[in-house]
């Protein structure tokens, strides 16, 4: 059996069907889906620049880096994706990193549905320089 208290509440069925209703009318899975690749195409040539990236994946405005040691054994970068995350803090970009043991190094990226395309490129440019400033190159 599963219970909740606001099974039957309507205040928050009325702020789904809002919230659903103005991601219909301003096209903003559309939206997600060109930024997305924008973001992705970013996050992807920061791989090719970085040996460090070992992986990145996601779908949309939600992506995903991984930071390894090695990208042919693929164990994680835990000590690196701490120090990335300070860089990325001191450079003025927030980062949602993993602190579970071994997931260390895995960033969740998922800026907002209304993101501007200028704000992806400048979060993009502050990860690169967070990046090359931990590995030290």
């Amino acid at each position: 059996m599963f219970f909740t208290t606001h099974v039957s509440d309507p205040l928050p069925a009325a702020v789904g069907r809002t919230v659903v209703s103005v991601i219909l009318r301003d096209r903003l899975d559309l939206r997600a889906a060109e930024l997305g690749a924008r973001l992705r195409a970013g996050l992807l040539s920061l791989q090719e620049r970085h040996e460090c990236i070992g992986d990145v994946r996601g779908r949309g405005l939600m992506q995903g880096i991984e930071l390894v040691l090695d990208r042919e054994t693929k164990n994680p970068a835990d000590g690196l994706g701490r120090e990335v995350t300070s860089a990325c803090l001191e450079l003025g970009l927030h980062m949602n990193i993993v602190q579970l043991p071994g997931m260390g190094g895995v960033f969740r990226i998922a800026p907002p549905l209304t993101v501007a395309p200028e704000e992806i490129d400048l979060g993009l440019e502050i990860l690169d320089k967070a990046l090359t400033r931990a590995t030290g190159g």
